[in-house]
Order: C-alpha cells, then structure tokens, then sequence
C-alpha cells in the first residue's frame, strides 16, 4: 500500500480470504476492529493514520478501494440492514433510520447513503448503525485469490476497482 491512499476519506473494505487457521493474533484483533468476522463481510472505513497502519498488517487478507455513489447506493439498497437494539433490522422503510439516527440530522437512507460516501461529520454514528454487509461469493469465482491486486490477485488496494469487485459480489 503507498502513501496514494490518503486521496479520499472514505473507503471499502471486503473481507477476502479466509483466516480459520491463522496463528497470529494480532491480525485476527485487527479484522475484528474492522467488524470483518466473516468471509465475504465488507464495511466502510475512514481512513486516518492508525486505520492505515491496520490495514497493512491484513491486506494479505482483505480487498479494499475507493467506491463510487452508484456502489454505495447499491451496497445499502440490496444488502443493508440497521442495527436497532442490536437487532439486525432491514432498511425497508425511513422509519428505521429516523428512529436512530433522526437526533444527527440523519432521517432517511438517502441521507445515510450522502454521510457515508461523503465521510461527513455523523459518519461514525451512521457506519456503526449499519451492519456489516453480507456479501455473496464472487460471480465467475475469484481468480488469484491468494495474490496481491498488482500481481493479478484480488487481495490487496484496488483503488476505484473495487466498484468492479463489489458488482460481482452483489
């Protein structure tokens, strides 16, 4: 990963490759703390430093870049539900984001869906209302899963690739 990755505030984070017989607990810790529990889980994270070093440690692990608007809305339309209670609610209705999140501004999904690409002020409160986004395996598999992006694997920083990776996982 260079330094490149600090053009955007935002980014995507899908959880590649399995880690059932990892031994090191520190990058079991870090996936945690990313809330990637779960093979084909993916979350949105803003980036900052220590978020930076995390992802260096897991990229092995992990696919990660910078989606577009049109990614995001699907993400939350198709495979988005709320966390209510820690309940996992689906978002069928405004009501649902209202109730949660109405007292910071938030009062619908659209407005959601603006926080999280735009990484705005409440992005903390919005990400952590949603659940970790639960995603199918690949649509005509995944080649190299094992390698790195740059050597034709899908591990690793994609920057705006990721759009791709994550309309196949759909």
């Amino acid at each position: 990963m260079s330094s490149q990755i600090l053009l955007k505030n935002s980014s995507w984070r899908a959880f590649v490759r399995s880690v059932q017989y990892l031994r090191p607990q520190m990058v079991r810790k870090i996936l945690q703390l990313l809330r990637l529990r779960q093979i084909h889980n993916g979350v949105f994270v803003k980036l900052n430093a220590a978020t930076i070093k995390m992802l260096r440690l897991v990229e092995p692990f992990i696919a990660y870049g910078y989606p577009n608007l049109k990614s995001v809305k699907d993400l939350v339309y198709k495979r988005g539900f709320g966390k209510v209670n820690g309940q996992r609610i689906p978002l069928s209705c405004n009501s649902v984001v209202e109730g949660t999140l109405g007292d910071k501004g938030i009062i619908c999904v659209e407005d959601l869906i603006h926080e999280i690409y735009t990484c705005g002020p409440n992005f903390r409160d919005a990400n952590n209302f949603l659940w970790p986004f639960k995603l199918s395996s690949a649509k005509g598999g995944m080649a190299g899963k094992l390698n790195h992006h740059n050597e034709g694997g899908q591990c690793g920083q994609r920057a705006e690739k990721i759009n791709g990776l994550i309309k196949k996982m759909l």
